[in-house]
This record gives C-alpha cells, structure tokens and sequence, in this order.
C-alpha cells in the first residue's frame, strides 16, 4: 500500500502539432476582428460616440433597488438554495 504511488509513468505524448497551436492562435485573433468589424459595419460609432461624449448626470443619483423579492419569495429561494446543497444538486 505505500507504494502506489511510487511508480514512474512515461510523460504523456502530446499529439498536438506546434504549428496546428499557432494556427488555433491566428484563427481565434481573426475571429475577434471579424466580430468587430460586423459590428461596426452594421450597428456603425454613433451609439459608442454618444455613450463616450455624453455628460456626467448631475443632480441626485437614482436608487435602484436591487432585491424586489417579497419576503416569502426570499425564504422559498433559501429552502431551495439549501435543499440543493444539502442534496449535492448545485447549479
């Protein structure tokens, strides 16, 4: 029993070519301009323009509330949350 785990492996071989690694690389750098270049075709700079020369709000902030749950909703979604966990059932 103590030695079990003693024993020496061979290292795994890697069956990934280098040059198919670099080529994953460019494709997903080429995908992410690809996107952004859609979606600059289609939607344009107006709405990123106005969001960045917008000026601050001024005046009090809003409040917004973040829970507007009822209490009883509150107490379901704690037996739920728990029964879950205690059940080693977890999202």
């Amino acid at each position: 029993m103590g030695h079990s785990c003693t024993h020496d492996f061979p290292p795994p071989r890697s069956r990934e070519h280098p040059v198919s690694a670099v080529l994953a690389i460019v494709a997903i750098v080429l995908a992410i301009l690809l996107i952004t270049w859609a979606r600059l075709a289609v939607h344009g700079t107006e709405d990123i323009e106005a969001a960045l020369s917008e000026p601050p709000a001024e005046g009090d902030p809003v409040v917004v509330r973040v829970d507007a749950k009822t209490e009883e909703e509150r107490v379901v979604d704690a037996a739920v949350t728990s029964n879950r966990f205690a059940t080693g059932f977890s999202p």
